[in-house]
């Protein structure tokens, strides 16, 4: 599927920074555009074109990261229909109310959603959702893998967008009949049968509730990294899916299994954050409350993103970076949403003078990479 460049900016640091006002939504991005209650959605591509299905579809980073990063724009009582994905879907609450529900028509079991939650849907099972709350309520998306194979819908989203002329071809291709486009000879996507949706996985509510992590489930670790104990170093972590960037031994995300990302959450008072480091892997930085500087290289030197909530930064591989809460938010702490490639821990370069000064300061990491103290490691003689 081809996808609409992004716009050329003067230096690398810009391109990488997706603030707010550079959302760019695309109302044609699935064939369920014209059903009614469906026809006021706007589908966001950040990073990759996620499954948007429609070549309209502005992306602002195409370059591969390993996972797709996006949001729904939907006013209140519009409704995201019931479709499947092969690889990973996780929604990320930003101030909204959404009533998620799954199963082939819905009835399955319902959730509803709230400010703060992080939803990792299974794959192959249908789902869908309708915001319930403010107009400006925000879900992000990351789903898993660069190429995710697509969705499918349910029969009845496909039937009724053909009642509207909208078709879905094999190679995903949106075919708009009203524009006068033809399916003549066009190899068409069937509503699935139903004995295959009754081979699909099923959950009840209590297994559903298992695979969300509101805010208020949130377990913080005031000593996640080696910086941890040093001027300006003191952000706390709090792991949701993977164990990503932790180096405390010890420490379990509630959802373990592959997802092909990494996702937890930074939260910083005003002037702490984390100092000097690199990572092997891009990392996608998403501002929820308060405001952040991440300053990062590029071929033309540092720059630094100023983040306030919702805007983001893609941090490339093997860059070095620092990142510094500006201001907390109106009740505690800044936010900030950390996704990083791969499924396996991230382990984390920290510039010499970090290394040195967390020595200094008793802190030293063992052959595994977590945080052990100096003296015990140097009485070992492995220091």
């Amino acid at each position: 599927m081809s996808t609409t460049p992004v716009i050329p900016q003067s230096d690398e640091g810009r391109r990488r920074t997706i603030l707010r006002s550079d959302w760019v939504p695309c109302k044609t991005a699935f064939i369920d555009c014209r059903t009614p209650g469906s026809d006021r959605k706007d589908n966001y591509s950040f990073v990759g074109p996620g499954v948007s299905q429609s070549d309209e579809q502005f992306v602002n980073l195409t370059e591969p990261h390993g996972f797709n990063v996006g949001a729904a724009g939907m006013p209140n009582g519009t409704t995201n229909n019931l479709h499947l994905h092969f690889t990973a879907e996780v929604f990320i609450n930003f101030d909204g109310d959404y009533l998620l529900r799954w199963g082939a028509d819905g009835k399955q079991g319902t959730f509803r959603s709230v400010d703060g939650d992080v939803i990792s849907v299974p794959p192959w099972i249908f789902r869908g959702f309708t915001n319930e709350g403010a107009d400006e309520g925000v879900l992000l998306t990351v789903l898993g893998q660069d190429e995710t194979g697509g969705i499918i819908w349910g029969p009845s989203v496909i039937e009724e967008a053909a009642q509207h002329g909208l078709y879905l071809s094999k190679d995903h291709r949106l075919i708009d009949t009203t524009l006068g486009q033809s399916v003549d000879g066009v190899d068409l996507v069937a509503p699935m049968r139903q004995e295959e949706i009754d081979r699909l996985d099923s959950f009840t509510e209590e297994q559903f509730a298992t695979r969300v992590v509101r805010a208020t489930d949130r377990q913080w670790d005031d000593r996640p990294f080696l910086c941890s104990t040093l001027p300006h170093g003191g952000a706390q972590l709090s792991i949701v899916i993977g164990y990503g960037l932790s180096e405390h031994r010890g420490v379990v995300p509630p959802l373990p299994e592959p997802h092909s990302f990494s996702l937890a959450w930074l939260a910083a008072e005003e002037g702490e954050g984390l100092l000097r480091h690199r990572l092997d892997r891009p990392q996608v930085l998403t501002a929820r409350t308060g405001t952040w500087q991440v300053t990062f290289e590029t071929a033309a030197g540092e720059e630094t993103a100023e983040l306030g909530r919702l805007d983001a930064v893609s941090v490339p591989a093997g860059s070095w970076r620092t990142v510094r809460a500006v201001s907390s938010g109106e009740d505690g702490p800044a936010e900030l949403l950390c996704v990083v490639q791969g499924d396996e821990r991230a382990l984390i370069e920290w510039s010499d003078e970090v290394v040195t000064a967390a020595e200094e300061n008793g802190y030293v990491r063992d052959a595994n990479g977590y945080l052990a103290p100096a003296r015990l490691l140097e009485s070992s003689g492995n220091r």
